[in-house]
């Protein structure tokens, strides 16, 4: 069936006035400023980010265009825009969610903790006594989501956790390309979170960062995100192995008709 669009007109509004203003530069690279198409861009983004389109799944700029009011061309430029960052895929039928096998998947994986690690660690030098109390809210909303059993809060929480501390990190491009990289399989890593252990694996996780960052310890932050990277890793790949016995391609996410 096909996503409609039209239920999310006003999704932009969620995301965060920083995360917005990234979004904005890279999605205004070598184009003519637009604020439309940045509203767009991050939409999508958001809405990538929420797994709400499928792997495979695929956006028709003129649908876009429709959805949002506006011509084609910031629609098409915005897509072209994630297309660009590896989003999204273009095809002869548009741009389409791509769809990663277990190779990819475990490439990005190691990226990431490249990334990542350093990244926390100089996040914990930059940290104030406000970020860490929103950091403590966001810790205390992944523990209520849990408790709930509600993988949709939980997911909610540790993206906020993680914008977060991704913040106070001093260096946008680096925080652009750890976003790019997990957005990239945040579509199927979403889909793990039906299983009960990976929803202890996140929480684990935010509450071991949690009490790193709040100690201001580069070291142990650097430690704390590596090891809730290489639990997460593992038991992304169980719950696709449990799910599907073995390949962790992501798709199957679109019917025929949307590729």
């Amino acid at each position: 069936m096909r996503h409609d669009l039209a239920n999310s007109s006003d999704e932009w509004t969620g995301v965060t006035d920083e995360a917005k203003t990234r979004s904005a530069k890279v999605a205004g690279a070598g184009m003519v400023p637009s604020s439309l198409r940045s509203q767009i861009y991050a939409s999508l983004r958001r809405r990538l980010q929420r797994a709400e389109f499928g792997p495979g799944y695929r956006l028709v700029d003129t649908d876009v265009a429709a959805q949002y009011g506006t011509s084609r061309m910031p629609a098409r430029e915005a897509l072209m825009a994630l297309a660009s960052q590896g989003f999204l895929q273009q095809t002869t039928r548009g741009f389409a969610v791509p769809e990663h096998s277990s190779h990819d998947i475990r490439d990005i994986f190691a990226v990431r903790k490249l990334l990542e690690p350093e990244a926390a660690a100089a996040a914990a030098r930059n940290l104030d006594a406000g970020g860490l109390a929103a950091l403590r809210a966001a810790r205390d909303l992944a523990r209520e989501a849990c408790r709930n059993d509600d993988a949709e809060a939980l997911m909610e929480a540790n993206i906020a956790f993680r914008g977060l501390w991704l913040d106070a990190v001093n260096n946008p491009r680096l925080v652009e390309t750890i976003e790019s990289f997990r957005d990239h399989i945040q579509t199927v890593r979403i889909a793990t979170l039906r299983r009960a252990a990976t929803r202890v694996v996140v929480l684990d996780g935010i509450e071991a960062l949690s009490a790193a960052f709040a100690t201001r310890n580069e070291a142990a932050v650097r430690a704390g995100m590596l090891a809730f990277m290489d639990a997460a890793e593992a038991e992304f790949f169980a719950a696709v192995e449990a799910e599907t016995g073995g390949e962790a391609k992501t798709g199957g996410g679109a019917e025929e008709g949307e590729r």
